[in-house]
């Protein structure tokens, strides 16, 4: 698979490289949260990083005053597993290099995804983008010769806490993992055993 810069012309498609902000502190905020070798740790609201000035400004400006949180998303991963949405896009800035291995929505069909619609971009270091709420993403990948991943991770308030319990209507809604979270996951997964709808067809893609 190529890789590809989030600054190619490319990742249009999918996002836009956030600039004109200030993360020095962020980051440095970021750097005292766990960052384990061999897994991958996830919280949806990290108060160190949400009591930054910086994220008042992500809040008004980025955000355009809609209620966000802000958490962390850091580990060592080099498989896709599975793909996710959200309603409202995600803001995803790299305390280290890092790999985002994404799709677009519209490709899905009968609630399936070819994986060979997927494509990489590599994320530098102390940079910033933010994903289109059409843009199917999961954890970072790890990237070449690094031993783990650090990523701030924003959305709107409320995403990946709990999980709403609904009578499925569509086929929409048998994806649904979490609160505003819509997941395909690989049969190889552990989110597969775990209950996930299995709708990635392909092998399962490793950076």
């Amino acid at each position: 698979m190529e890789l590809l810069d989030c600054s190619s012309k490319s990742f249009g498609r999918y996002g836009f490289v956030v600039e004109g902000y200030d993360f020095a502190g962020l980051f440095a905020a970021l750097d005292n949260t766990p960052c384990p070798k061999d897994s991958v740790t996830y919280r949806a609201e990290e108060p160190t990083l949400q009591n930054e000035p910086v994220c008042a400004k992500l809040r008004s400006n980025l955000f355009g005053g809609m209620a966000i949180q802000l958490g962390y998303c850091n580990g060592h991963s080099l498989k896709l597993n599975c793909l996710e949405y959200h309603r409202g896009s995600e803001f995803i800035a790299a305390g280290t290099p890092l790999i985002l291995l994404v799709a677009d929505l519209r490709e899905v069909e009968n609630v399936k995804l070819d994986l060979s619609k997927v494509e990489a971009f590599y994320v530098p270091k102390n940079s910033a983008v933010v994903l289109y709420e059409t843009t199917m993403h999961y954890a970072p990948c790890t990237a070449k010769n690094q031993d783990c991943f650090r990523a701030v991770i924003g959305l709107l308030q409320g995403t990946n806490v709990g999980k709403p319990e609904i009578t499925p209507v569509n086929g929409e809604d048998k994806t649904l993992w979490a609160t505003n979270k819509w997941l395909l996951a690989h049969p190889e997964t552990g989110e597969a055993k775990n209950g996930a709808h299995v709708g990635l067809i392909g092998e399962n893609i490793t950076v």
